[in-house]
């Protein structure tokens, strides 16, 4: 059944000179707002206060693309952090000057990041209730993008 899929999809939604708008980061950012919507209404349910949400939503926004940056180059570039460190986290290049994105993300770095924002989360806030929701919620929609995208 999957050999009759054929997909000759581009990556880029929408290229604007040298911009591109991508699949990719488009479903990671919903994935995002998902999740923050399922935890908006897990904590409006117990009562707890909707800021907490905002605190966590930032944590898991940086802890995943900080985590899946660092995850692909590892496992899938490690020379670059001898021939150059800058563009493990900066997503632009400095001659000529131009904005890349960041060119490789892993998945599995993504879910290493976000175990550890849980982690620094739960401890900071003492919050352990049901977190793992919004975490299966974003873990879920996470996946469901590591699935399109690999049918590139």
């Amino acid at each position: 059944m999957i050999s009759y899929i054929i997909w000759n999809g581009s990556p880029a939604i929408i290229s604007i000179g040298s911009f591109a708008l991508r699949w990719y980061g488009l479903l990671f950012a919903l994935g995002f707002l998902l999740s923050q919507q399922v935890l908006y209404y897990i904590y409006r349910k117990e009562g707890k206060s909707e800021k907490d949400v905002d605190t966590l939503t930032i944590y898991m926004v940086v802890a995943t693309i900080l985590g899946a940056r660092l995850g692909h180059v590892i496992f899938y570039q490690p020379e670059l952090f001898v021939t150059d460190p800058l563009s493990i986290l900066l997503p632009f290049q400095f001659s000529p000057f131009k904005f890349t994105g960041f060119t490789g993300l892993a998945s599995h770095g993504g879910a290493f990041g976000i175990l550890l924002a849980l982690w620094l989360y739960s401890r900071k806030k003492e919050a352990r209730s049901k977190l793992h929701s919004g975490f299966g919620s974003d873990c879920y929609c996470g996946r469901i993008n590591g699935r399109l995208n690999s049918l590139r």
